[in-house]
């Protein structure tokens, strides 16, 4: 069962699988640079939150950037990443079917200080945005996601890359299902149903 406090992700894990408050979950190893990122964002001025199990840092009402961790590496990923300019070119896409380089990955605790300032300059041009109103253009010839579906897309890269893999006609069943439902929380709800199915590579009407 996912969590829902903040705290326990950095002294448990996100509760997402049977790893879960033991010595083999992913976040112990990164647990020093997970915590230095914190600390960044929040010195950055971004608002903390807990979305999708994750510590998520919001700005101007937007989401801003998500930490996780996986046990080959951490990860601080933004959203809106079509709008990032990454003059130091080290934002790296979060799997094949990832449109934009949307994260910086971290392979040890000690890179989060050794690129502090590089991190800090890429928060402050995200909040720029944020504060400008200012997204990214939507791209011809792909389905209009909900805004649900697409942060919970962007929080998950797991998810993410499940749902691309999907054929045109399954992603649509979803967009039409989740479009069905008036109050965002109904949405929220079905995308937490759908998940199983959507790894399993089916459609919102497969069995």
């Amino acid at each position: 069962m996912m969590i829902t406090d903040i705290e326990t992700f950095f002294e448990k894990g996100c509760g997402r699988c049977e790893r879960f408050a033991t010595a083999d979950c992913s976040t112990r190893q990164w647990i020093q640079g997970l915590h230095e990122l914190r600390k960044i964002c929040l010195e950055s001025g971004l608002v903390e939150m807990l979305k999708w199990a994750h510590p998520c840092y919001m700005h101007a009402g937007r989401n801003i950037v998500i930490l996780g961790a996986l046990r080959s590496d951490f990860r601080m990923s933004f959203f809106n990443a079509a709008l990032m300019k990454d003059q130091e070119q080290i934002l790296e896409k979060q799997g094949p079917n990832t449109r934009h380089p949307d994260m910086i990955r971290f392979t040890s605790n000690a890179q989060v200080q050794s690129m502090r300032p590089i991190i800090l300059s890429y928060l402050d041009e995200a909040k720029g945005y944020a504060e400008a109103g200012i997204k990214p253009p939507k791209e011809k010839n792909t389905l209009e996601l909900p805004d649900e579906l697409s942060e919970a897309l962007e929080a998950d890269p797991a998810f993410a890359e499940a749902f691309r893999a999907l054929t045109p006609g399954r992603q649509r069943s979803y967009v039409i299902n989740l479009n069905s439902a008036k109050k965002p929380e109904t949405r929220r709800s079905r995308i937490v149903k759908f998940r199983d199915k959507i790894f399993a590579g089916k459609g919102a009407l497969d069995r």
